[in-house]
């Protein structure tokens, strides 16, 4: 199976970042994967809520599938809750990592609100800076998916269709926020993909790497995996049970 979407990440350090990581440290926003370890284990938050912002016309369609995937690695006894919201984000024209940001600070609240933990997912109009970009992961509580870039990914004749390719977006950039892959650890397993940093070398994981083109019609045959695979897992088992150390965790 051969698929191509079109994501993007920002890290900071050793990645391509557009952030600096001490800033956002300093501001208890963290990087993608700083708060891995406080979704996976329940030792400070009980339960969590998924928080999805978007405009009108713009409502997310992978909500359940988020929290079915957040249930399936993460130890969350008090329970996994959506929260959707149709907001104004007031912006006109392209977005930046600094603009997705912004918007979900001023619009959200804390992460780490007593002891339920709280990620959002920004679903606005228009693109990102650069309009191939689907999704993007800005800190470690925030991603955004822009749908008007994932319309034009669909392909030749509907497949895959904007649908699959907006549900393998976000789960991947839920993903990030969980720490993969090798974001805020080290795996025992070769599944990083050399030449693309933080994303799987398998193609049949929703975090395989992404290749830079909203013309994934143009190049996929089969169906696009909206889940972690084997070896995903694996490392989200590790980093859950203390085996697999994680660094830039905002709480452990």
């Amino acid at each position: 199976m051969r698929f191509i979407i079109s994501i993007f990440i920002i890290f900071s350090a050793s990645f391509s970042g557009c952030f600096g990581a001490d800033e956002i440290f300093s501001e208890k926003r963290g990087i993608p994967g700083g708060l891995a370890l406080a979704c996976l284990q329940d030792d400070k938050f009980d339960s969590m809520e998924l928080h999805f912002l978007y405009e009108e016309g713009y409502d997310p369609i992978a909500m359940n599938l988020a929290k079915t995937r957040v249930q399936e690695v993460c130890d969350k006894p008090g329970g996994v809750s959506i929260r959707a919201k149709e907001v104004n984000f007031d912006k006109n024209g392209a977005w930046s990592a600094d603009d997705v940001r912004d918007a979900r600070w001023d619009l959200g609240n804390d992460a780490m609100d007593s002891d339920t933990l709280h990620w959002y997912f920004l679903f606005p109009k228009g693109t990102y800076t650069d309009d191939s970009v689907l999704g993007v992961a800005v800190d470690a509580s925030t991603v955004a998916v822009f749908k008007d870039s994932v319309e034009e990914s669909e392909g030749f004749l509907g497949r895959p269709s904007s649908e699959e390719v907006e549900r393998a977006v976000t789960i991947h950039e839920m993903g990030h926020l969980l720490g993969l892959v090798n974001l805020v650890y080290t795996s025992p397993i070769d599944h990083e993909d050399p030449e693309h940093e933080g994303h799987s070398s398998n193609e049949d994981s929703v975090m395989y790497w992404a290749i830079e083109s909203t013309s994934v019609g143009n190049f996929i045959s089969g169906e696009i995996p909206d889940e972690f695979d084997a070896d995903d897992k694996s490392d989200l088992a590790g980093m859950a049970s203390g085996e697999l150390k994680c660094s830039n965790q905002l709480w452990s």
